[in-house]
């Protein structure tokens, strides 16, 4: 239950800012937008940054929901979980690395299911997610499969995400009903 009253799915007003988020979203509010909304600049800031980080950077879609994923479980974000699992899928996910996702701790032991370049990027997430800091060479596994420029992006999407999943859990916002 969310521990503040998400504004009403029919919200109008700011009406430049509702609508952006409406286009960015396919045409409606999500809980997590509706929780926003009780801060205007907030929401708008955080509709801008987050497009941004979902759509634009040149990071390979796979690696950034394995990232968001495996962030949304460390910290018991169910709701990221819930929006980003299909995401990875679609992205070129398996279903058993959606499982092995579920336990990122476990799930970085797991040769047979992530190749090289993914299992690096999972441990990156469990380390900048549980203790902050990346050691060297877990680091060094990243940047050299990546490079600069997807290091950056790698990084910033788990910290990007690790904002999101707090911000979630503090709250209390759920997953969408299905229907």
């Amino acid at each position: 239950m969310p521990r503040i009253a998400y504004q009403p799915a029919s919200l109008t007003e700011p009406a430049a800012l509702v609508e952006a988020i409406r286009a960015r979203r396919g045409g409606h509010l999500l809980h997590l937008d509706r929780m926003l909304l009780h801060s205007p600049p907030l929401a708008a800031g955080w509709n801008g940054y987050l497009q941004a980080v979902r759509s634009e950077l040149a990071l390979d879609a796979r690696l950034r929901e394995l990232a968001m994923c495996a962030v949304a479980s460390l910290n018991g974000a169910h709701y990221e979980f819930h929006h980003h699992a299909p995401e990875f899928l679609r992205a070129g996910g398996t279903a058993p690395q959606v499982e092995a996702l579920r336990q990122p701790e476990q799930a970085m032991l797991q040769t047979g299911i992530f190749d090289g370049t993914a299992l690096a990027a999972l441990r990156l997430t469990v380390e900048m997610t549980l203790q902050v800091a990346v050691n060297d060479g877990t680091f060094d596994s990243v940047h050299v499969a990546l490079g600069d420029r997807g290091t950056v992006e790698l990084v910033a999407v788990v910290a990007t995400y690790n904002m999101v999943s707090r911000f979630l859990v503090a709250l209390g916002v759920e997953p969408e009903e299905e229907g």
